[in-house]
């Protein structure tokens, strides 16, 4: 018999879209990061988190499988577990894919133990992560990251036989599509996937390509554009105003986004997944990040590692620059890229 499997796409990627998956309402309701950030959102996340509950209850599943957002996903799951108890019915199998970061908080290992009570299994993507959750209790198989999935599409669609972990891009197609002349310096920018993120980092990036334009008079930016309404009118608002001549790429297209990453001299980066992407590509990168000022001492109190960008984080080495709150500033960030 076919099993039931419900999807609840709590961060989705435009090529689940492109699968036929449809999201129960957007995405973007509950795509919020932070503290001090979430406060405004939390009416219309709690809406939303009711109506995930009923959704699945209504379907049925044999099988729920949640997708990173722990926030959102535990206490949907956590929620849905105990609508089943009430019913004294019995409940479906829960997967989540992406373990949280334990191993990033003071006190993380400790709170995976409760874990158990809503998560049946853990599809984690970072090496020896399946490790510490089995200690813990929980059962877990290291599934590997998605970023390489793509890399490895990417060169097999390219006929690209690559010896070690590389993503190659078509830096002249790209340059030829968007009419570059070949003396430009290309900078890509990656300002995020959410809109609170987008609207603080952009400014500061401009600023900081204000500061590099007379240094390097043929300079443009290719800015890549989050799959996110709120994201794509910001920034589309955004270059009417900005320094230097600039191109403006989707997101979810991988030949495009590698295309870019080949054509480009350097990359201005906010913290994410997008570290490890610039690093396949061989791009050298800056990573910045700020935020609401209570959850800079949050993260600063609670944190036990020194880094933020993946790439540091799993090699416990600064091989990429990163400048962190107070020191986000357009003068540090023109300094390191240059």
């Amino acid at each position: 018999m076919l099993l039931s499997i419900i999807l609840m796409f709590i961060y989705v990627r435009a090529k689940m879209s492109s699968e036929g998956m449809q999201s129960l309402f957007p995405i973007e309701d509950i795509s919020v990061m932070g503290i001090w950030e979430l406060l405004p959102h939390l009416y219309r996340i709690r809406v939303r988190l009711k109506e995930t509950v009923e959704a699945a209850a209504l379907f049925e599943p044999h099988v729920v499988l949640t997708v990173d957002s722990k926030g959102f996903s535990f206490r949907f799951l956590k929620q849905l577990r105990a609508r089943y108890n009430q019913q004294k019915s019995h409940w479906p199998v829960h997967f989540h894919y992406v373990a949280p970061s334990f191993w990033a908080w003071k006190g993380g290992e400790a709170r995976l133990r409760g874990l158990a009570e809503i998560v049946d299994h853990l599809l984690c993507i970072l090496p020896n992560e399946d490790k510490i959750c089995k200690l813990n209790g929980v059962p877990a198989t290291f599934v590997g990251h998605p970023v390489l999935e793509d890399v490895l599409e990417l060169n097999l669609r390219n006929n690209h036989i690559v010896p070690d972990w590389r993503a190659e891009g078509n830096a002249e197609d790209f340059r030829n599509k968007h009419v570059i002349p070949s003396g430009a310096t290309i900078v890509s920018l990656l300002p995020g996937s959410r809109v609170q993120e987008v609207t603080r980092m952009l400014p500061i990036f401009a600023n900081t390509l204000e500061l590099l334009k007379e240094t390097f008079p043929q300079m443009m930016t290719v800015i890549h554009v989050a799959p996110n309404k709120h994201v794509e009118n910001f920034i589309a608002d955004a270059v009417h105003r900005w320094p230097v001549p600039s191109v403006l790429i989707p997101g979810g297209m991988t030949q495009l986004r590698y295309d870019a990453f080949s054509a480009s001299r350097v990359a201005l980066c906010t913290s994410g997944t997008v570290a490890v992407e610039l690093q396949l590509a061989r791009l050298p990168c800056v990573v910045a990040y700020r935020a609401n000022i209570l959850t800079e001492w949050y993260i600063k109190y609670k944190a036990k590692i020194r880094h933020i960008s993946l790439p540091n984080i799993l090699l416990d080495s600064a091989i990429i620059p990163e400048a962190l709150f107070r020191f986000c500033t357009p003068g540090n960030l023109a300094m390191l890229l240059m």
